[in-house]
């Protein structure tokens, strides 16, 4: 694992290349749920018309030692954007970039509380552009001599009421996925059932944590993560337990499990009751929340 010295050096010869404003540590690092398998990940907020993808990958190659391929702004897809991946001293380290001005216009999305699920390689549900404020809003800044990430936060703590609201009314979404599933079964259609039951389920999860005030920027993990909202910062999401269970009989802890046994039971003989068990977890998860009115407690 980089020590914060050496991913500090990093950061600020990245930050020496053309029109890179800022330089965050992000992902699992800024986070403090790292582990020493995990990816170092560093955001680079550029200017669209001043950045030197050239530069950057001449640095990137002083850095590793030798030859970097950086994919320009739009080279990993319409939403992932670009970057490099690089080895540091045996460790993986990710340089992505993001669009100051796109990353400006949602955030100002996400305190409206509007949102939407784009296509992108690598996001099955699709990446949810306003997963560019969350970055925003949990990165570390290790370079910002222009202040320019406390900009991109305006309006982004306490998370959002309106986003707030906004996930929780789209587990409609969630349930018309969950029905379509259930009618899937009928046709034996193994691929239609998972595909459906999975996206319903992804789709409770952001609404969990978006109730629970929590910043969900990555698919991974996402499911399972809503059981931990019960113990994060100030108690965050024990409202939602007790709301939850006292009105909608179903907790964090609970959704994550159900949701879980849920999925390993979709099978060729199992596709009509394990539909019908995905479409009432989203169900009382939509109740639950609502009831709760998605306060963090």
């Amino acid at each position: 694992m980089l020590a914060d010295d050496r991913i500090q050096e990093i950061a600020q010869e990245v930050a020496a290349v053309p029109g890179v404003r800022a330089v965050v540590l992000g992902g699992s690092r800024a986070r403090g749920t790292h582990h020493p398998g995990s990816d170092l990940d560093l955001g680079l907020y550029y200017d669209a018309a001043h950045l030197d993808v050239a530069a950057l990958a001449a640095i990137a190659g002083r850095i590793t030692g030798s030859e970097v391929e950086v994919a320009g702004p739009g080279g990993w897809g319409p939403w992932v954007d670009g970057g490099a991946w690089l080895r540091v001293d045996g460790m993986a380290v990710d340089l992505i970039l993001r669009d100051v001005r796109r990353v400006a216009a949602q955030r100002d999305r996400a305190v409206a509380g509007r949102f939407a699920f784009h296509q992108q390689m690598g996001h099955p549900l699709g990446f949810l552009d306003v997963a560019y404020a969350g970055e925003a809003a949990t990165c570390v800044p290790l370079v910002d001599p222009d202040l320019l990430v406390p900009e991109l936060r305006r309006g982004l703590d306490p998370y959002p009421p309106a986003l707030r609201a906004a996930m929780i009314e789209n587990l409609w979404s969630a349930e018309f996925l969950a029905a379509g599933a259930a009618k899937g079964a009928a046709k034996d259609d193994v691929a239609y059932v998972q595909m459906g039951c999975a996206a319903a389920l992804m789709l409770a999860a952001h609404a969990w944590h978006a109730a629970a005030g929590s910043w969900a920027t990555n698919e991974k993990g996402l499911v399972p993560s809503v059981a931990a909202l019960d113990t994060g910062p100030g108690g965050i999401g024990r409202g939602l337990r007790d709301a939850g269970r006292a009105r909608g009989g179903i907790g964090p802890e609970e959704f994550s499990a159900q949701a879980a046994a849920a999925l390993a039971a979709i099978g060729p003989d199992r596709l009509a009751p394990a539909a019908e068990q995905v479409l009432a977890l989203v169900s009382r998860t939509r109740e639950a929340l609502s009831a709760a009115g998605g306060a963090p407690g």
